[in-house]
């Protein structure tokens, strides 16, 4: 991996969830490229090991960790076998995320002649769905900061990235809850960073804009790789006029870690969006 510039993260303990995935998959391999002792947490064990074992061919630290970033018991044992095998945490990548077809509208806008039918609209949304989004983001931030930023306090050295989204900024149309769960990430984000300041303990975010992860790919594309309408009008509203790809985002990550560059920034909030948040649309 070509990184945009080098941060000497050495001997650094680092924990990124949802590290199996696209996004967090290339947070891990940067950060153990920089020296970083990695962990790559994630409930898809498997998703996990594969990265872990392309990281370790490359001659770097990382080990595939099994954790569900929902009960805290289940982070609390991650946390065991971290400290065990690499240390205790000095960085801290909460990744994990995402949404669910069960708080997603089937159309943008609202329709009367829907009420009635078959196709999920705001008033027959699942509220166990909602709720799970919420979870799935924040809390799962949450849970996971309480278990790996106790270290953090007691040394009094920590540096926390949270992942937001554009969602946070401007909600998209058809998932209402992930939008509100990114617009919680990014408030939390603030509260963490004020929180922990005088901790020794900085706390910020990035906000991709859009990029093709596992999770949207089937959004973007049909069956036949054509872009769908939907990306279309994202593309349309994107002057770049392109999704981002993941290493894009790798400056914004090593900016937030090097601690002479940020050493005074906390509790902001990053896009990372090809100037989606700053096109009006006209």
């Amino acid at each position: 991996m070509n990184l945009p510039f080098q941060v000497d993260l050495t001997d650094k303990v680092a924990v990124v969830t949802g590290a199996g995935g696209v996004l967090c998959s290339d947070f891990a391999r940067a950060l153990a490229q920089c020296g970083a002792k990695v962990a790559l947490l994630d409930l898809n064990l498997d998703a996990a090991e594969t990265v872990a074992q392309e990281i370790r061919a490359a001659g770097y630290q990382a080990i595939a960790v099994r954790a569900n970033c929902l009960e805290k018991e289940s982070l609390e044992e991650a946390k065991k076998v971290v400290d065990f095998t690499l240390g205790p945490c000095d960085i801290l990548i909460n990744g994990a995320g995402g949404n669910n077809p069960r708080a997603t509208t089937a159309d943008e806008y609202f329709d009367p002649e829907s009420l009635g039918g078959e196709k999920t609209n705001f008033f027959n949304m699942d509220d166990k769905g909602f709720k799970f989004v919420l979870d799935l983001n924040v809390t799962a931030a949450f849970l996971t900061t309480q278990v790996f930023a106790l270290d953090m306090a007691k040394l009094g050295y920590g540096n926390i990235i949270n992942i937001s989204s554009m969602n946070a900024f401007r909600p998209l149309t058809k998932i209402p809850a992930y939008s509100a769960a990114k617009a919680g990430v990014s408030n939390f984000t603030q509260w963490l960073a004020v929180h922990f300041a005088g901790s020794g303990i900085r706390v910020n975010a990035i906000a991709p804009g859009f990029f093709v992860t596992n999770q949207n790919r089937a959004l973007l594309y049909d069956d036949e790789g054509k872009p769908t309408a939907r990306t279309e009008k994202i593309l349309r509203g994107t002057p770049m006029g392109r999704f981002g790809e993941s290493d894009e985002l790798l400056g914004a990550l090593l900016f937030f870690l090097n601690d002479k560059a940020s050493s005074f920034i906390s509790g902001v909030v990053l896009p990372v969006d090809g100037g989606f948040a700053a096109y009006s649309g006209v």
